[in-house]
C-alpha cells in the first residue's frame, strides 16, 4: 500500500527523498503510538523488558529442568522394574531366603 502510494506521488511530481522523510516520519510516528497503548513509553520500559527477558528465559530452564527430571525418574524407575523382573524371573528370590 505504502509503496503503491509513493509510485503514485512521485509519477505526480513529488521528491522521492521527501516522501521517504514522510514515510520514516509516520512510522516512528506509529511506533511511539504503539508503545503509548502498550505501556511502555516511559524511561523504565527498556529495562522492564530486559527484566520480563530474563525472567522468561528462567523460565524456560526450569521448565526444560523439571522435563529432564521427570524423564530421569521414569527411566529409573523403567530399569528397576526391569531388574525386579530378572530377578523373579531368575528366581534369585530364593538367595534372600
Amino acid at each position: 500500500m505504502v509503496a503503491r502510494l509513493v509510485g503514485q506521488a512521485e509519477d505526480e511530481g513529488a521528491d522521492l527523498v521527501t516522501l521517504r522523510a514522510i514515510i520514516e516520519e509516520a512510522s516512528e510516528l506509529g511506533a511511539e503510538r504503539v508503545l503509548l497503548r502498550m505501556g511502555l513509553d516511559d524511561p523504565a520500559a527498556l529495562a522492564d523488558l530486559g527484566e520480563l527477558r530474563q525472567l522468561l528465559q528462567a523460565w524456560r530452564d526450569a521448565k526444560a529442568s523439571a522435563w529432564k527430571a521427570v524423564v530421569a525418574w521414569l527411566v529409573r524407575g523403567a530399569l528397576a522394574l526391569l531388574l525386579l523382573g530378572i530377578v523373579i524371573r531368575t528366581g534369585a528370590t530364593d538367595l534372600l531366603k
